[in-house]
């Protein structure tokens, strides 16, 4: 019951991220911005693993732990890219297809049998995600246009699709708080390769407070905390029940629209709801069962 209820705290704190990022993704290069979390997430959360653990690590593991923060860095890079072009209502429908994509993965690298059951509920759970995401309105549907944002964060769909199979496969045994660390450390060297030459040629000081709070929610709560969350969890729920909970993020993100200027849900979107719920308990009650 535990992990559950952690679970639900990391799926409010990563729909959080949704409206934050929509609101300063156009005041930094979406690398930079990137860089800047996942930097701030590493310093932050470093002396905790210094006096716990160590901040020594073999080239083996950094490698290891690399491959699982490139998934990360190449589907928030497309996040907040993508975000120059499309509205957090279109990024938040588009990301309801990471669960099923990561129970394919987690079929194909953890050797997951899924069953049918599971399959079914995992297209309810997209089913509910957007009928919440579009407030049961069909025309409201029928008027979603693909453009280029919707294009780039799909591609980071894929990616993250592959990041909770990944922990789960490369996992070695070691403390969670010390693989999020890495992962995040691993994460900030791969976007200084890609961003770092940008960084003396920003003017630092135009930068405006909003977009530093931004950055602070992004860095501590939608990184150190889910990071960790989501990579304890997968230790005992597997990838595909991780991985769905995030149908609920349109849901949470309909709710703190209000304090980005948007509307409150009417009642058309309790159906979703329900479906949602349903959805998320077939998943959850299901056991993991590995071929």
């Amino acid at each position: 019951m535990k992990i559950h209820l952690l679970m639900l705290l990391c799926a409010a704190l990563v729909s959080g991220s949704f409206p934050v990022g929509a609101a300063i993704s156009h005041d930094l290069d979406p690398a930079v911005l990137t860089l800047i979390r996942f930097a701030l997430a590493s310093v932050l959360f470093a002396p905790l693993i210094w006096y716990r653990y160590t901040l020594k690590i073999s080239l083996k593991s950094f490698a290891r732990y690399g491959l699982i923060s490139a998934a990360l860095v190449v589907f928030f890079w497309c996040m907040f890219y993508s975000l120059r072009y499309t509205s957090a209502l279109n990024t938040s429908a588009i990301f309801t297809i990471v669960p099923g994509l990561a129970g394919i993965y987690a079929m194909l690298l953890n050797k997951e049998r899924l069953g049918k059951s599971r399959l079914i509920a995992l297209f309810l759970g997209l089913v509910g995600a957007l009928w919440i995401l579009f407030k049961g309105d069909i025309d409201l549907l029928a008027t979603f246009s693909w453009n280029r944002g919707d294009g780039v964060f799909f591609v980071g769909c894929l990616f993250m699709g592959l990041y909770t199979p990944l922990v789960r496969l490369l996992h070695r045994g070691e403390p969670m708080l010390l693989m999020a660390f890495w992962v995040m450390v691993t994460g900030a060297v791969w976007l200084f390769l890609l961003a770092g030459s940008q960084l003396p040629f920003i003017e630092w000081s135009t930068i405006s407070v909003n977009v530093w709070v931004g950055i602070a929610y992004l860095a501590l709560f939608s990184t150190i905390v889910t990071f960790f969350l989501t990579q304890y969890a997968i230790l005992y729920l597997g990838p595909t029940r991780v991985m769905a909970y995030s149908y609920l993020y349109p849901a949470f993100v309909l709710v703190l629209n209000p304090f980005f200027g948007g509307s409150w849900p009417g009642i058309a979107i309790l159906p979703g709801i329900v479906i949602v719920i349903v959805a998320m308990i077939v998943v959850q009650r299901m056991e993991v069962v590995h071929c």
